[in-house]
Parts: structure tokens; sequence; C-alpha cells
């Protein structure tokens, strides 16, 4: 054995310090984060042993015992438990999407329409008439582009709130910040549409003034609570158990992360819902009582996040990892010559790859990064690509803007309202959720039948399309029994609708909720999985972000979303999503098959430290610190 051999093997079965698992800043113990070089200050790879060697192990392989290759072929994959605090904070995701449901959709009415002549002052129309409710009467152009514009901020913003929570505060705190200045806007925004404030014709100023406030918390908030949840089912690893029944199985990370997701989409969709209280809150009462409910709920949040403060697994910031995933990209590209893409290609800034060619450095500092941490920016990139499929999906499911609704307002709805459809959405994804999580996915796994992650995501993109399609032929049925034919989104002639009922819309908006199950809930898997752990909520945004840029595009065709052409504007959509799902599938169907999650192997970690210290800091390994390691080996730790 050479004779650091037993050195690495000790280590190896050893749990590193809490500061060097979750940096705060500057760390003198902790491996090189690509900080200024100062070797008068590092510990020697010995140093790091003595001060390791008392630490239990990270995951007991008697508690937890991973299966071996022969039960990863035979056993069942099921899902582990779910800790109890992961609920509570999927129901604080429940009250602020409640919250900015129930204040977006009235938002639109609220801009467009003036105060209702005879109404009660606070927005409501006058009882038994067919008015609707307003208060600020800026006019249709001006309140689509703010419904637009917050859709578009919401999802935006959440690029600086990942960075601010992964780099400087952590993700609690930025929590904690996001739901600060959302509750602020919150009491803004109701204090503003109090009756005399609005028949003073004063609305404007505090609506705007909250109208960002609300957007800008939203986007501190959003990135971070998923990675929150995910942060508290702490072994993410494989291993073997025997239940109660006696059948020996293995608890799988990938059914559980699947599974918590699946249970938090399900309550985003609940607080959906609270859209429909707004609504009648407006048409009944008034905007005060519109955004005082929601507000209700919200008003809980900091409650309730102190109260779970103490239970909350809090993953610490740690700006190196983005720091080292730029270095690596600023390497990768410098090495293959300035090329952007290609197989293998971020192999070439290895450090293994680099001590073969000499290259010990970056920008003049001892190369900060291992090679796990260059194939761990591969993933995140990869990651994120396929996020860019995304935005033509989102413009699919239900159509872009108030398409769906305008379709509605030209068939028969028999006294229901023309947007009434489009609340199947969340009722289908809350029914559907329970069905794939305890019905649908474990009976795959019980019978082995792959279903990964690329398959979801392609079988997501087939039922869009078919949504799609559906919509494209019922627009077409409405033109062409419509008495004003290919006119018929503002027609007077006759009754003014097609004899076709709304309920034909069913199908479309049911097949696009089903989709998201599939799509969006995949893809906050793979955004956490797949993101090294310093970059969790930087690469949710980045998913999130796409939401985003379907909203822009969505504004980019707004214009040619007229009679007649409502039918090319669902399917021209849908033949572009179904090209888009054969070049999805052929580029990641590999992806099916490669590891869900990767771990720190420690023994890379050390072994790179140690050959680091070889190359640029031999004078750290004295001989009086090998002996001290040789006086630690005769003390094993149990």
């Amino acid at each position: 054995m050479a004779p650091n051999d037993g050195i690495f093997t000790d280590i190896v079965a050893t749990q590193p310090p809490k500061d060097v698992m979750e940096p705060h800043g500057s760390n003198a113990f902790a491996l090189n984060d690509g900080a200024a070089y100062q070797p008068e200050k590092r510990l020697s790879v010995y140093d790091e042993k003595i001060l390791e060697a008392s630490r239990p192990s990270i995951a007991d392989p008697h508690e937890y015992p991973p299966p071996t290759e022969e039960e990863r072929l035979t056993l069942r994959k099921i899902a582990d438990s779910i800790p109890p605090v992961s609920y509570w904070l999927c129901a604080v995701e429940f009250a602020e999407r409640a919250s900015y449901y129930g204040v977006q959709t009235v938002f639109s009415n609220f801009i467009e329409f003036p105060l209702p002549q005879g109404g009660n002052g606070a927005g409501a129309p006058p009882g038994g008439t067919q008015e609707t409710a307003g208060a600020l009467g800026r006019g249709e152009q001006f309140a689509n582009a703010f419904v637009l514009l917050f859709a578009f901020l919401s999802y935006s913003v959440p690029i600086y709130g990942a960075y601010v929570a992964d780099v400087q505060l952590g993700r609690y705190k930025t929590i904690m910040i996001g739901v600060l200045i959302c509750g602020v806007a919150h009491i803004i925004m109701i204090a503003g549409a109090a009756p005399s404030v609005l028949q003073a014709g004063k609305g404007m100023a505090p609506f705007l003034i909250s109208f960002f406030m609300l957007a800008f918390g939203a986007g501190m908030f959003k990135p971070n609570i998923a990675p929150t949840i995910l942060d508290q089912y702490a072994h993410q690893q494989e291993y073997t158990k025997v239940l109660k029944s006696g059948e020996k199985v293995i608890m799988d990370p990938e059914a559980t992360i699947q599974r918590i997701m699946l249970f938090f989409y399900g309550l985003i969709n609940v607080g959906a819902f609270f859209a429909l209280a707004t609504t009648y809150c407006e048409k009944d009462v008034g905007y005060w009582l519109a955004y005082l409910t929601p507000g209700i709920l919200y008003f809980l949040l900091p409650i309730l996040l102190v109260v779970l403060n103490k239970h909350i697994v809090k993953k610490a910031p740690n700006g190196s990892v983005l720091a080292n995933v730029f270095k690596i990209t600023g390497m990768a590209i410098k090495q293959n010559k300035f090329r952007l893409w290609g197989t293998g290609y971020f192999d070439a800034a290895k450090p293994s790859v680099l001590a073969a060619q000499s290259i010990v450095t970056f920008n003049g500092k001892p190369i900060s990064w291992t090679d796990k941490m260059v194939d761990d920016t591969a993933r995140t990139y990869a990651a994120c690509t396929i996020f860019l499929y995304f935005p033509i999906w989102v413009n699919n499911d239900g159509g872009i803007g108030n398409i769906l609704s305008n379709q509605g307002a030209a068939m028969t709805t028999n006294g229901a309202p023309n947007d009434l459809l489009s609340n199947f959405n969340p009722l289908t994804i809350i029914v559907v959720i329970p069905i794939l999580s305890y019905i649908i996915y474990p009976m795959l796994r019980k019978y082995k039948i792959k279903f990964g992650r690329i398959s979801r995501i392609t079988f997501g993109f087939i039922l869009a399309t078919i949504s799609g399609v559906i919509g494209a032929v019922v627009q077409w049925r409405v033109y062409e029994t419509s008495p004003c034919g290919y006119y018929a989104s503002s027609c007077s002639v006759g009754t003014g609708v097609s004899p076709i009922s709304i309920w034909w819309q069913i199908p479309n908006v049911s097949l696009g909720a089903i989709s998201e199950c599939l799509c969006n809930v995949t893809a906050y898997e793979i955004a956490y999985a797949r993101s090294p752990k310093g970059m969790k909520a930087v690469v949710m945004s980045f998913f999130l972000f796409n939401t985003a840029l379907a909203t822009a595009l969505g504004e980019v065709l707004t214009p040619v979303t007229v009679d007649p052409y409502l039918i090319w504007i669902w399917a021209g959509l849908a033949i572009a999503l179904a090209v888009q799902t054969i070049i999805f599938h052929w580029t990641y169907r590999k992806m099916d098959n490669d590891e869900f999650m990767t771990y720190d192997d420690d023994r890379e970690l050390l072994e790179e430290e140690y050959r680091r210290n070889s190359l640029v800091d031999q004078t750290n390994d004295s001989p009086k610190s090998e002996a001290r390691i040789q006086g630690l080996d005769g003390e094993k730790v149990g």
C-alpha cells in the first residue's frame, strides 16, 4: 500500500466539519473555495485529517445499507418517508400562490374599467346588472400591458432572488425577505383600494407601488421555496429497507423527490382556486375585499415561518460554487479554442486533464475545482438547455393570453361565465396528482417499466400538442357555425354565438393540465437534482424564467391574435411544439438512464487536495504533520 493510502481510507469514513459542509463566508478549514490563495493559512491534508477524524459518518451503512447491483435489478423501488416540515413548507407555497393568483386575477378589470356608475364606490357594479367591476379606467391596452408585465417580472426577478440566496443570504432568509416585502405590498394594495381613495381618483399611485413590490417579493420567494422543501429530505441516497410485510425494497431518492414535488405542485393549484373567491369579492363587494381576502391568508406566513424556523434544515450560501462554475466555463471555452459546444466539452476543464498538460493555475491562482465539479457543471448546463424547450409548451397550455376565454365567449354558455372552463385546469391537476403519485408511478416501478425524466416531459409535450390541435378544431367549428363566420369574437348577429357548447373546451383544458403534471413537476426535479449544492435556487430560477420568456412570446403574437386568424394561433403553436418534441426527445433521450443525482466523494475531494498540495504548496506536508497523522491512525474512531 502506498504511504498515503491509509490516510484516504480513514478520511472517506468520516464526515467533514459542519463549516466545511455548509460554509459561511471565509472558512480557514474548508477546502479551497476559489478565494485568494493564502498558503500561510492553508491546512495540509494531514491537518484536515486530524480535524475530521472525530466526526461521525455522513451516511451510516448499517442504518442506510446501500443496495448491491443485483438488488438494484431485482428489488422494487419506493418513495421514502417525507419529513413533516416539508408539508408545512408546501403549505407556505399554497398561501403565497393563493395570494398571487388571487390578486392577479382581478388586476385586469381593476385597471381597465372605471368605477361602475351607480355602484357602491368600491369597484363593484350595481346589483342585478351586467356591468363589469372596475376602478382605474385606464383601458384595455394599458391593462393588458400591466398584466403581462406583472407575470414577466414575477418570473424574471427570481434570477436575482436566487443569486442573493445562493451567494449572499441563504435561501430561508431570502424567503423571509420576500414574504415581508409581499406583506407590505398587500397592506398598500388594500389601502389603495379603499372606496374613499378610488372615488377621489387617487388609486393609481398606491396600486403601482404595491404592484411592483408584489412582483419583486414573489421573485425573491419563488426560486427558493422548492429547493428548501427538498432540502428537508436529508438522506438523498438510495438504500435498502425491509418493510413490515417482510419485503425488502430500495428507498429511492428520485421517487421521493418526485412525490414531494407532486404534492408541492398540487398545493400550488389549490392556491390557484383562490382566484374564484376574489372574482366574486370584486363583483359583489369591491376591490378592498378582493385584496384583503388573500392578504389575510398571506399575513399568516411570517408567523408560520418563525414557528418553523428551528425545525428547518437551512443551507448556507456558498458563493464559491457559482464562482467555480464561471471559472470552469471559462477554462472549457479556452481549452476548446473558443468552440462553444461539443461532446465531452467540459472534460477539457477537468484538473486531471489539465495536470497532464502541466496546467495547475487559472488566472494566476491555483485551480480551485475538482473533476467532480466539472461533471456537475456539465449536468447543470444540460438542465438549463432542457428548460429552453418550455416557452412554446407554455403557450400551448391553454393558448396565448385570453384566447381560451375569447373562444368561450363565442360559444353557447347557457349562463355559465365564458372563463369558467379555465378553472378546470387546477381542478384536473388536483385530481391527477394523487393518481400519479400513489397509483400510476408506483405501478410502473413495481413492474420495472421505465418512465424516465425525458420520457415524462416528452409525453407531456405530446399531450399539450394534442390539446393545441383540439383548440384549433374547436375554433374552426366555432367559425363555421357562428352567425358571423370567421369574425365570431365580436358577433352581434342573431344570438351572437355558435351553437357549439362551451363544454367542448374541457378536453383542451384537461389535457393541458395533465401535461403540466408531467412537464413542470419533472422540471422541478431536474432543476434540483442536476444542480450543485450551492446553485439550486439559481438553476430553479432559470427554469422559472422560461415562463417569462413564454409571456414575452405571447406579447409578440398578440397583434395577430384576432379574428379571423385564431385557428392558426392554436394550430401554429401545436405544430411548432410537435416538431420541437421530436427534436427534444432525440437530443436528450439518453438522460433517462443517467444518474438522477451525484454525490460528493470524500476520497476524490481529498485526493484532489493532496494533488494540489503536491504541485503548489508542498511545504505544508511536513514530516511533523505526517508523524501526527501516523499517531492518529493508531486511535481509530469507532
